[in-house]
């Protein structure tokens, strides 16, 4: 049962990346029969995500040295005997069960002492540590969860509901940890190590990821990950959050229907990307949309999408790809929208222009607190370029391309809404004009910390894109939809 089954040539032909080993390091020399386990390369895979064996609620707050000694010498033997190139094939189901059959083969040969509850919780492990993403794996299939940040190998924090709190996960130390950060980068051609110990990635789901590795981080590696659910919020749901009201919902499909620049604005964690996810839904499907992003994240559903990438620069320092560099490429690439996933630097520029010469519809996020303060960071970037226009000038190219800005926030319980939405009306003098078609206004708290507030109409009788609604024959439902707006 345990002869060797061919551990050779384990790495993917032709997949670039790093090479990473096993997860599980060794804690102390196993038996002194056999040597040494050899160093493996597992192949640089999407790995297959096994689903937890045990509610995480469940799962053990902290380790012995006995149980690490114990499941060291089975993940050693397991992956002597194991084919991990014929493993990468099969399903979750045939893999967990491949590895289940070996492992209480295992068990039963070197005569553990453990019990059926204690032998489920060491399969969970050595399966989440060969397919998957070892302990982040339980977190990983929590729908619940918004973020998981890793402090190093000691200290793991989850944002549930719109509040942070401590989670019991831990990590063997910060060698694996490492490695699981290197698996997880390698699976979209990148590294992190001490000589490019920063680098955003993304997992096969979407979810965003970065790492920040020794020597910069002191106490270990520290992993962020932004989670996205499986199941894709709509505008519709927004509504039965308290996001938005129904009629500002459907005001936002009107103004995505009739190919308004659409700019969201907010803080971190305020639901940017979710909102520009929900907006991509009233797109027609036969325009030709192409994505810029750093990690690719957005999840458009038309039939024409190109999506493009950031790439950062190799060894040497040399072959970076930036945003402004696919801004560019997308004008030769016949776009009919462009969509960035967040404006950081001098590429809002390039964006403004895109707006501004015939690829009405576009749309991107930036970090402003405010839809004013929005305004004044786009101007700031622009700077930020080297360009040397007035500001006279830079103020009519941002009032000139943008007409709407959505405003999301994250309230201090923890609640996110649409506190603006927005519409830049042009320019008056040196000063970029705006008027506000709905705000969310903050009346108090509840008894249990709730933010109580209401979304109000502020009267506008005939938006700035009345015209544009009226081509698309939108001008009877955006109508209606102001009238309900202010009854309400």
């Amino acid at each position: 049962m345990f002869g060797k089954r061919g551990n050779e040539g384990f790495g993917k032909a032709g997949v670039a990346g790093p090479v990473v080993p096993p997860l599980m390091p060794a804690t102390q020399p196993i038996a002194a029969e056999r040597p040494a386990a050899p160093v493996i390369a597992e192949p640089v895979v999407a790995p297959v995500r096994p689903q937890p064996a045990t509610p995480p609620a469940r799962r053990r707050a902290a380790r012995d040295e006995d149980y690490y000694d114990t499941k060291s010498q089975v993940f050693s033997a397991l992956i002597d005997t194991i084919d991990l190139s014929q493993l990468a094939k099969l399903d979750t189901e045939s893999a967990r069960e491949e590895i289940r059959d070996i492992v209480n083969d295992i068990i039963t040969i070197k005569n553990f002492a453990m019990s059926i509850a204690e032998q489920e919780e060491l399969l969970d492990d050595i399966c989440n540590d060969v397919l998957g993403y070892g302990p982040l794996e339980p977190l990983l299939a929590r729908d619940d969860i918004a973020d998981i940040m890793v402090n190093g190998a000691g200290q793991t924090f989850i944002e549930v509901g719109g509040k942070v709190q401590e989670s019991e996960i831990r990590f063997r130390d910060n060698a694996q940890l490492l490695s699981i950060c290197q698996r997880i980068v390698s699976q979209v051609g990148r590294r992190v190590d001490e000589s490019s110990p920063i680098c955003d990635a993304r997992l096969p789901d979407g979810s965003r990821v970065n790492v920040i590795a020794p020597p910069l981080a002191i106490d270990g590696t520290a992993l962020t990950i932004r989670k996205f659910k499986k199941d894709k919020l709509t505008l519709e749901q927004l509504v039965r959050f308290g996001s938005i009201t129904p009629e500002g919902a459907v005001l936002l499909q009107i103004i995505g229907r009739v190919r308004c620049n659409i700019v969201i604005s907010g803080g971190t964690g305020s639901g940017k990307t979710t909102l520009l996810n929900c907006l991509t839904r009233y797109i027609d499907s036969d325009e030709r949309v192409i994505t810029c992003e750093d990690s690719a994240e957005l999840q458009l559903q038309q039939p024409h999408v190109v999506r493009l990438e950031t790439r950062p620069p190799n060894i040497e320092g040399e072959g970076e790809i930036t945003m402004r560099d696919l801004i560019k490429n997308c004008l030769r690439m016949r776009p009919e929208r462009i969509i960035v996933g967040e404006v950081r630097g001098p590429e809002v520029f390039d964006l403004l222009q895109a707006m501004n010469t015939g690829h009405d519809g576009s749309m991107g996020t930036i970090h402003a607190n405010t839809p004013r303060e929005c305004l004044s960071r786009m101007e700031s970037m622009i700077a930020m370029g080297g360009y040397t226009l007035p500001a006279k000038t830079v103020r009519e190219i941002v009032a000139g391309s943008i007409d709407v800005i959505i405003q999301a926030s994250r309230l201090r319980d923890g609640s996110r809404r649409i506190t603006h939405i927005t519409e830049v009306v042009g320019m008056e003098g040196d000063v970029i004009i705006t008027q506000d078609l709905m705000r969310y206004e903050i009346d108090g708290e509840d008894a249990n910390g709730r933010i109580i507030g209401r979304h109000v109409s502020t009267g506008i009788g005939r938006p700035h894109f009345w015209d544009r609604a009226r081509y698309f024959n939108e001008d009877k439902r955006l109508a209606a939809t102001l009238d309900a707006m202010e009854k309400n």
